[in-house]
Parts: C-alpha cells; sequence; structure tokens
C-alpha cells in the first residue's frame, strides 16, 4: 500500500501538477488566439512574442522594483509588476492593430494575407524584444519559492517519495481560474462581451444591429493582451524566461485552439489541458513509478519512455495533424463565441 501512494506521489509531482499548471499557461495563451479569430477572422501567429513582450515588460519592472527594495514579501514581485505589464501589452496590441492590422481589415484582405502579415509583426516584436532584453535565459522569481517541500513532506508523511509544489504553479492556477471565470462572465454577462459574441457569429447582422464594429475590435485587443501578458508572465515565472522559446510556445497554443475547436473559447481552455497534458505524459519517464508499483522481478531496466523530452513540440504537432484529419471543426465546434 505504501509503495502504491509512492507511485501516486511520482505521478503528482511529475505529471499532474505540472500538467495543470502548463496547460493553464496554454489555456490563457489559446484563448488569446481564439479571440482574434472568431472576431478578427484570421491566425495570429504574433500571439507568442505578444506574450514575450508582455513578460518582458513585466521582467524590467519587477527588475526596478527589486532594486528599490519593493517586494511582495513570500509573493513574487512579478505580481506587482504585472498590472503594467498588462497595460503596456494591451498598448502594443492596439498599436499593432492602427497601424497594421487595420489597414488590411478595411481593404477586406483574406484571412490568409492577415495571417502573413501578422509573421510580419512576430518578427519585429522578437526583434524589439531580443534588442531590449537580450536572448539569454532569465529568472526573476523571488519570494517563497516551495509551498510544499520535498524533505517537509517526507517527514510528514513517512513516505520514500517526496512531493514539491511551487508558488508559481499554484499562483498560475489560481490566476487561470480567476481570469477565465472573468473573461467567460464577461461574455455572458456584460453588453460588450455579447456584442462581441454577435459580431463573431454574423458580422453583417451585428452591424445592422447597431453594434459599433470599432468598439468591438478596440475590446477584443484589450482581452487578448490581458491574456497573453499573463500567460507570457506566468510561464516565465514558472520556467524561467527565455526570449526564443515562446516562438516555440506558437505550435503548441495554436494546437490547443484548434483541438479544443477554434473559435470556441471553452474549447480552446479544453485544448489546452488536452494538450499540456499529451506532452507530459508521452515525453515523461515511467520507471520510478513502476519500480513502486511492480514486484522486483517484473522492474523495468530502461525508462519506459515514449518519447525523448526533446520531442515535446512534436506531441503538439502530431495531435493538431490527428484532430486536422479526423475532426477538422475540434472537439467543440466553433467560429462563435
Amino acid at each position: 500500500m505504501i509503495d502504491f501512494i509512492n507511485s501516486i506521489v511520482v505521478l503528482l509531482n511529475f505529471i499532474v501538477i505540472p500538467g495543470i499548471s502548463y496547460g493553464s499557461q496554454l489555456a490563457l495563451g489559446a484563448l488569446g488566439v481564439t479571440f482574434v479569430y472568431a472576431i478578427l477572422r484570421f491566425a495570429n501567429f504574433a500571439h507568442g512574442e505578444i506574450m514575450s513582450f508582455g513578460a518582458m515588460i513585466t521582467i524590467l519592472l519587477t527588475w526596478f522594483f527589486q532594486s528599490q527594495n519593493i517586494n511582495l514579501g513570500i509573493l513574487p514581485t512579478a505580481l506587482l509588476a504585472l498590472p503594467i505589464g498588462i497595460l503596456a501589452t494591451i498598448i502594443l496590441c492596439i498599436i499593432s492593430d492602427k497601424f497594421v492590422f487595420q489597414y488590411y481589415r478595411y481593404q477586406k484582405s483574406v484571412p490568409v494575407v492577415l495571417a502573413m502579415v501578422s509573421i510580419g509583426v512576430m518578427f519585429v516584436i522578437n526583434a524589439i524584444i531580443r534588442i531590449i532584453i537580450g536572448t539569454e535565459t532569465i529568472k526573476f522569481s523571488d519570494g517563497q519559492k516551495f509551498l510544499i517541500k520535498v524533505k517537509q513532506f517526507k517527514l510528514m508523511t513517512g513516505l520514500n517519495e517526496g512531493l514539491a509544489l511551487k508558488s508559481s504553479q499554484v499562483i498560475t492556477i489560481l490566476i487561470t481560474i480567476v481570469l477565465l471565470t472573468f473573461t467567460f462572465w464577461f461574455l455572458q454577462k456584460t453588453k460588450t462581451g455579447k456584442s462581441m459574441r454577435a459580431f463573431s457569429d454574423n458580422e453583417d447582422l451585428a452591424l445592422l444591429s447597431g453594434i459599433n464594429p470599432d468598439r468591438v475590435v478596440f475590446t477584443t485587443w484589450v482581452v487578448v493582451g490581458v491574456l497573453a501578458c499573463v500567460a507570457g508572465s506566468l510561464y516565465g515565472l514558472d520556467k524561467n524566461y527565455k526570449p526564443l522559446i515562446y516562438l516555440n510556445l506558437v505550435l503548441p497554443i495554436f494546437a490547443s485552439a484548434i483541438v479544443g475547436g477554434i473559435g470556441n473559447p471553452f474549447g480552446a481552455v479544453v485544448g489546452g489541458y488536452i494538450i499540456a497534458f499529451s506532452e507530459i505524459m508521452i515525453t515523461y519517464a515511467y520507471k520510478k513509478f513502476f519500480v513502486y508499483l511492480l514486484p522486483s522481478p517484473f522492474e523495468p531496466s530502461g525508462l519506459v519512455q515514449i518519447l525523448s523530452t526533446d520531442y515535446k513540440f512534436a506531441v503538439s504537432f502530431s495531435i493538431l495533424v490527428i484532430v486536422l484529419l479526423i475532426r477538422p471543426s475540434g472537439i467543440f465546434r466553433g467560429r462563435v463565441l
């Protein structure tokens, strides 16, 4: 029985808790992509760099607060910088739309043109980030790193396997719950949210109903800016910030949105957790888990790993291809809010 509990702790440590945390980050990212696709009608490949930009501003402000000995005690100082990071990201999104996307929207350009334009925006934002903060890995978390430590857990329970719970993981999950709750409430209960849903469902009918399209577009970019900055900052806080990694994050984020049903906010959230758990479960080495679970003669000698962690993003790509072949509309059919 003790070995069984140890095996459960192993799964909690390396699959369940990291999966929920990473899934929350992907869910927020995919939700931002979904808003753009559902309302503005194009795939925004610059979303990963918008996340990176938001995280960069949060880091710069965190460094400033730390230099002034301003902190939140056991909580990361980044939480203090996050609101200003969100504001800066919203401004970036609005400027990008005003000087780039708006022109093509008024020209009634096809979605593929807007998607290609977003790739150009992606490279411009990436260049700005490299100039300002460089390309090195940056660790900016402070405060209390662990809420539950391995040694502490072992002493409390008497188990061989210790449980580690990082504060960044708990913060990620709690902020995601609050933000998702507010986003869905906003869409369902507010006048602006209902206007966005109507615009997404039928643009021509929405315009005939007197809905202001410029206001809808503006609100969309505000929501996207909030989601992108929070997702990017939480990812950096949890796993350290490296500008180049956000280019790679575009794949699992789009996979999450498409698997759930691109254009469907609930689908984007579900897709985020599906992709996160798939990546972790397929690339995790289960040797320790089976050592606890199986009798000695049957203990595995190898790692019991389906794929190396180097192929983590290949898992996202494979799931994306399978879903597009079998059910292109995703688990939850959509392009409606």
